[in-house]
């Protein structure tokens, strides 16, 4: 199983430079075991994604001891009670997507004078059943993060499923163009060669490392 995970990683990587050699690989290591997410933190991969707190703080409060240069990414939904325990142990957000989400995260920077890295999780074809900012309502959305001095750096999707992603992914990066922020958290398992080259900046990929 680990010469497999090392082989499936190896082959992302290389994917990655070849399509956008500045990008940046998240690792999603949610319902992963400690032993398996060990593989790739000893190649000295950096970069994880969870998006369960609970689950998160169970498993690196003792990984992160170990290899304390981990970067940690929060990229499921948040609930605003969870804010706190996320900000003591992640780095980066990826689903920041309502005021209430802001105000919680400002207090706890306030409070804490940590700082993080916030990416706009957008649901870039308003579909009812997704979270994220409708398009319509982003630049307001992006007005509010500053105004809390959030350190905005990007936007985050997730496209429809059965309809092109290119598609979506030149209409974040628009967007993100247009509201002066450089970073595209956009692309997983089964679309991350068209986010890549399209512009992803980050891609997010779990079940094609963690994969037999």
């Amino acid at each position: 199983m680990s010469k497999k995970i090392i082989q499936n990683y190896a082959q992302i990587k290389n994917d990655i430079f070849k399509l956008s050699p500045n990008a940046n690989c998240i690792v999603v290591s949610k319902n992963q075991a400690n032993t398996l997410i060990e593989e790739i933190l000893k190649l000295g991969h950096v970069h994880f994604g969870e998006n369960k707190f609970q689950e998160a703080f169970n498993k690196w409060k003792m990984l992160k001891t170990f290899y304390p240069d981990t970067k940690l990414h929060f990229i499921g939904p948040i609930q605003t009670n969870k804010v706190k325990g996320i900000s003591n142990i992640f780095d980066y957000i990826h689903s920041l997507d309502n005021d209430k989400l802001v105000d919680e995260f400002y207090k706890e920077e306030l409070n804490t004078k940590k700082k993080l890295k916030y990416f706009i999780q957008v649901n870039i074809d308003n579909e009812s059943q997704k979270r994220g900012v409708n398009v319509a309502n982003l630049s307001n959305f992006i007005s509010y993060c500053r105004v809390a001095k959030l350190n905005l750096i990007g936007l985050m999707c997730i496209p429809p499923i059965n309809k092109d992603p290119k598609i979506f992914f030149n209409l974040l990066k628009d967007l993100a163009e247009k509201n002066n922020l450089k970073d595209l958290s956009m692309g997983m398992s089964n679309d991350y060669h068209d986010a890549l080259v399209t512009g992803s900046t980050w891609v997010r990929i779990g079940s094609k490392i963690f994969s037999n």
